[in-house]
């Protein structure tokens, strides 16, 4: 029997209405989960440049977010290296600081999450701290952390990530393999110039006597630039506080 359109039409109204109580009443339920299911995958990416990711592997959700309570503090700061502890009249944190978006605005403008690694049981001993790192690899955004030893100069540890880098080239960046390459690099040169650590092209080439260089992952060449701009950017800006830090044990030691 064919309907009439008022009826075809208050059918259609109806379903839609209940369709979309439905999406937002599983929106609303889920959303927490997914929001506590990113901080800690978050979690796990900065811990990752400063234990290994088997150990992490090895714990629970419950551990991780102890551990990360336990050795990890944060703080943020500008492009000047100076803290930042709200942005217009709103308290800013390092945990909440999307670096994604931050990264569409210009560099002076951003602002930059410090995550500080402290020795077990002694929240005032710094082992390393951690920075945020962000850019654009062949296909689309790659990201990471890299943790300095408190000498601000040596990489104790690296993990990236990316959204869509090409299996087995560019998505390589994730293989701890690869991550290893930069742990005892160092980003400042003999001359104190910001030099970062340069992932080269093509493989399989020992770069162990170059302090500022890592072997590429073969077929990766744009992925391996985008990682070295990335480097190379973020550091720079982080390079304000990385150098207020040396200067702070510089003359710590002095005394």
């Amino acid at each position: 029997m064919q309907q009439s359109n008022a009826y075809i039409i208050t059918f259609s109204v109806i379903l839609t209405v209940v369709l979309g109580l439905l999406l937002s009443g599983t929106s609303q339920v889920l959303g927490p989960m997914q929001r506590e299911a990113e901080a800690l995958d978050k979690k796990k990416q900065i811990l990752g440049a400063v234990i290994s990711g088997d150990e992490i592997d090895a714990m629970s959700p419950e551990e991780v977010n102890a551990f990360y309570t336990n050795r990890i503090s944060s703080t943020v700061v500008d492009i000047n290296g100076q803290e930042v502890k709200e942005q217009g009249g709103v308290a800013v944190s390092a945990e909440t600081v999307d670096i994604a978006k931050n990264y569409k605005k210009p560099a002076d403008q951003r602002l930059y999450p410090v995550f500080i690694f402290h020795k077990e049981g002694d929240s005032e001993a710094v082992e390393s701290y951690i920075f945020p790192l962000y850019g654009a690899g062949l296909w689309d955004a790659i990201w990471g952390y890299l943790a300095l030893d408190t000498d601000m100069n040596t990489v104790g540890g690296i993990t990236m990530a990316h959204a869509g880098e090409t299996p087995g080239l560019g998505a390589r960046i994730t293989e701890p393999g690869v991550q290893e390459r930069y742990v005892g690099k160092e980003i400042f040169n003999e001359s104190g110039e910001l030099v970062a650590v340069s992932m080269q092209k093509g493989e399989g080439k020992d770069y162990s006597d170059n302090p500022h260089q890592v072997d590429g992952m073969s077929g990766a060449t744009i992925t391996g630039n985008g990682v070295n701009t990335m480097l190379q950017n973020y550091l720079g800006h982080y390079k304000a506080y990385i150098e207020s830090k040396k200067g702070s044990k510089a003359m710590a030691a002095a005394f």
